[in-house]
């Protein structure tokens, strides 16, 4: 069956497309959900919120654009959507903000300890951080999205890269630290 066919049974909530349909994306969405979560059970969460949401709305789809790029609006939109109402954000003077670039070797560090590190960022952090540098949204659009002021959106994302380079630094000397031995 195809993507389109696919699309349109869903539209009629036949169950056996929206299985399918879970079947082809849920790997893909769920890598965006442990992105936008805390950890691993509330990406589950989050994942099956996100289905819920795209079979809900699966009608206002009108084969226009990417329906992958679709369903990752609403995937992302759904994890962002259990912080938009706490008060995660930090409000910091656009002036202090320093940029932070963090240089990671790639020999060094593997692709898990990253994505680890990035995790367990405090939640205000690792959102922006996860939508500027992941997924290359503006700050303006960051700001749009979780309802905060776009110094905001700079500012913490200037401190989950302080952050996280903090903890490669410790993490490399560690390393040296256990290979001298």
């Amino acid at each position: 069956m195809s993507l389109k066919q696919l699309i349109e049974n869903c539209k009629i909530d036949d169950t056996k497309a929206q299985s399918e349909l879970y079947k082809l994306f849920s790997s893909k969405l769920f890598a965006i959900c442990l992105k936008y979560s805390r950890n691993y059970a509330e990406a589950e969460d989050n994942l099956q919120d996100a289905f819920l949401t795209i079979f809900n709305k699966i009608e206002q789809y009108k084969n226009k654009g990417s329906f992958e790029g679709w369903l990752k609006r609403i995937t992302i939109n759904t994890a962002l959507q259990r912080y938009r109402n706490e008060k995660v954000f930090d409000i910091i003077n656009e002036n202090t903000i320093e940029d932070v670039e963090i240089e990671v070797e790639e020999e060094n560090i593997s692709i898990d300890y990253l994505l680890k590190i990035i995790q367990e960022l405090p939640d205000r952090y690792r959102l922006v951080f996860n939508l500027y540098v992941l997924d290359g949204y503006s700050h303006k659009e960051i700001a749009n999205m979780l309802n905060i002021h776009i110094g905001t959106s700079k500012s913490n994302l200037a401190r989950a890269r302080q952050i996280l380079k903090q903890t490669i630094e410790n993490y490399k000397i560690k390393q040296q630290h256990s290979q001298s031995l």
